[in-house]
């Protein structure tokens, strides 16, 4: 049986893996619950295929909302201010024959102002919403 000295003042040279193997499993865990929860928390939107319309719509009868970057909203060619747009998407609204509500967004537009007035939309009785991105001019 050999038994070991401690004679010698050569240093150590044996590294101990087993914190690193630990940290490195902990670190694997977090990494596939985060995943799942970032997969699950997203919003899937498809992007049409079809390049413009072919039927004839009456475009008097529809809600067009532009977002601009600079945070101006037009309703149907006005600019109205976000305090009155509630109002002005109830008159607009119940005139329309198909509840339809097209909103435009520059993509320099904030998600949050994008969503709070397709909210703002369908709280005012829009039926039906689409959303558009901005075509380059």
């Amino acid at each position: 049986m050999a038994i070991k000295t401690d004679d010698d003042d050569l240093p150590i040279a044996d590294i101990n893996v087993t914190p690193l193997v630990d940290v490195c499993l902990v670190l694997v865990i977090i990494f596939m619950v985060t995943a799942n929860f970032v997969m699950q928390g997203g919003i899937n939107l498809t992007q049409s295929a079809a390049g413009a319309a072919t039927g004839k719509q009456s475009t008097e009868e529809n809600v067009k909302i532009i977002l601009t970057k600079d945070n101006k909203i037009l309703v149907n060619g006005r600019v109205i201010s976000r305090d009155n747009l509630g109002l002005e998407l109830r008159v607009r609204i119940a005139k329309s024959r198909d509840k339809l509500v097209t909103i435009v967004a520059d993509k320099m537009n904030r998600v949050e102002s994008v969503v709070d007035v397709m909210d703002l939309a369908k709280q005012s009785g829009a039926g039906k919403l689409s959303v558009l991105k901005k075509l380059q001019e």
